[in-house]
Parts: structure tokens; C-alpha cells; sequence
């Protein structure tokens, strides 16, 4: 088990959970203050599915068939429960987070191919 993978897989599924709570309402006028505009709602969940399947591509590149989904799931797991965490704590930290974690996989994606 790589930790750089693992970490990789937290950070893509933590950005993709955190562009599918942008997509609602709710967590989207908590957030930043007003309801999400209509044309930002299709874009906002292609993102979100798109780095949650990517996360699951680099699991299964990275650790085999086997145990790739198993720790696709726990990454799943601890990114939904920082994205539920700060969509109830700290909204308006879930946008600048999630943004933030794009930039932190690209700077992981030579140590997870070097490793």
C-alpha cells in the first residue's frame, strides 16, 4: 500500500464530493451566499463524478483489481466525512477547500508515479 496513492485518492474524491455539494442548493447558498445559478449545476456534478471515477482509476492502476476498490471505498468514506464536516461546521471553508485539493493532486501525481 502506497501512501502517496492513498493520499492522492482522498484528495481527487474529497475535490469531487465537494463540487457534487456545490451543485445544491443548500450547501451551495451556505456556502457562498446565494442559490446555485442553473448553468453551473450540469458542469458542477460532470466535475464531481468525473474526480471521483479518476480517483477510482488511480486506485485500481496503482493497487491492482483487488485491493484498488477497497481502498477506493475508505477514501470515499473519509472524503464524505470532511466534506459533511465542514458543509455543517464551516461552509464557507467547503469551496476553498475543495478548490484547493485540485492543485495538492497535481502536486502528488510525480511522487504517486515516481513511487
Amino acid at each position: 500500500m502506497n501512501p502517496a496513492v492513498t493520499l492522492l485518492n482522498l484528495v481527487l474524491c474529497f475535490a469531487g464530493f465537494g463540487a457534487l455539494a456545490l451543485s445544491l442548493d443548500r450547501h451551495h447558498r451556505d456556502a457562498l451566499g446565494s442559490r446555485v445559478p442553473a448553468g453551473r449545476v450540469l458542469p458542477l456534478r460532470l466535475a464531481g463524478w468525473c474526480l471521483i471515477l479518476a480517483s477510482l482509476a488511480v486506485a485500481i492502476a496503482f493497487e491492482g483489481a483487488n485491493f484498488g476498490p477497497v481502498q477506493w471505498i475508505g477514501a470515499l468514506t473519509g472524503a464524505a466525512l470532511l466534506v459533511v464536516g465542514l458543509a455543517s461546521y464551516r461552509p464557507a471553508w467547503l469551496r476553498p477547500a475543495a478548490l484547493s485539493a485540485l492543485p495538492l493532486g497535481i502536486l502528488l501525481l510525480p511522487v504517486v508515479l515516481a513511487g
